[in-house]
């Protein structure tokens, strides 16, 4: 079975990184800028090119904004938790693990995982049931950071919070009633739970957390997007680790 990723960075990050692709299609025709490098290192890589009408790719994006090129591949590869562990301990560095409970919007995930690897977070768990999976639209919003990220997909979300903690990770959540997050400790290793906007972070999870922050809001909003609240957070668990 194989998925996809659509438009020209997301496509030419996944040759890069040398993902297995099965066949690119291509916009009849569209054969100048960006693209010229798509082709030619898709060839050196003995990566199959079909060339197909529009309409085709039309039908089969689901972000609208193909940009001429589609590849397919097969499923994503997860990591698993203790891969995440490893990856970190390789660096020599406190494991800094992102767990997104109940994010289903794609263009969140995409976003989130694109500023994880900016910002240097060894890994990002999602739950498999009643959160977005990694798809076409992730790979194309995080423009190919997606192949950078080790990305753990379980079962249940309050397990993992827990085999986490034995590892010796704190637990924090973004919730509404923690202490102002730049009065927090988020030092050392750290697991961050972000809930999906408008419900949070559910009950169950939460009880697993060691303790909450909040982002502080002097406009007249009662939450961030889920995305933008992540960035926030990563980059002060950077700023706090490394400046």
């Amino acid at each position: 079975m194989f998925s996809y990723i659509e438009g020209r960075n997301a496509v030419a990050e996944a040759i890069k990184q040398e993902k297995n692709i099965d066949h690119i299609l291509l916009q009849k025709g569209e054969r100048k800028g960006s693209i010229i490098k798509i082709v030619n290192d898709a060839n050196k890589k003995g990566i199959l090119i079909k060339e197909v009408d529009k309409s085709k790719l039309d039908k089969i994006s689901e972000t609208s904004n193909h940009q001429g090129v589609i590849a397919y591949i097969n499923d994503y590869e997860y990591s698993s938790v203790e891969e995440i562990l490893e990856y970190a301990k390789s660096k020599d560095e406190a494991p800094v693990v992102l767990i997104l409970d109940g994010i289903t919007d794609p263009h969140n995930l995409g976003a989130i995982v694109r500023t994880a690897v900016a910002s240097g977070v060894h890994g990002v768990v999602i739950g498999k049931r009643r959160s977005v999976s990694v798809n076409s639209t992730v790979h194309k919003v995080s423009v190919g950071a997606v192949m950078n990220m080790r990305i753990a997909r379980v079962t249940n979300i309050t397990n993992t919070i827990k085999e986490l903690k034995k590892h010796g990770l704190w637990i924090a959540s973004a919730d509404m009633d923690g202490d102002v997050i730049y009065k927090s400790d988020l030092k050392g290793a750290l697991g961050i739970v972000i809930g999906a906007e408008g419900s949070g972070v559910g009950r169950l999870v939460k009880e697993q957390c060691d303790f909450n922050f909040s982002i502080p809001m002097v406009g007249d909003v009662e939450s961030l997007n889920a995305s933008v609240a992540a960035s926030l957070i990563m980059y002060e668990v950077l700023r706090q680790n490394n400046y």
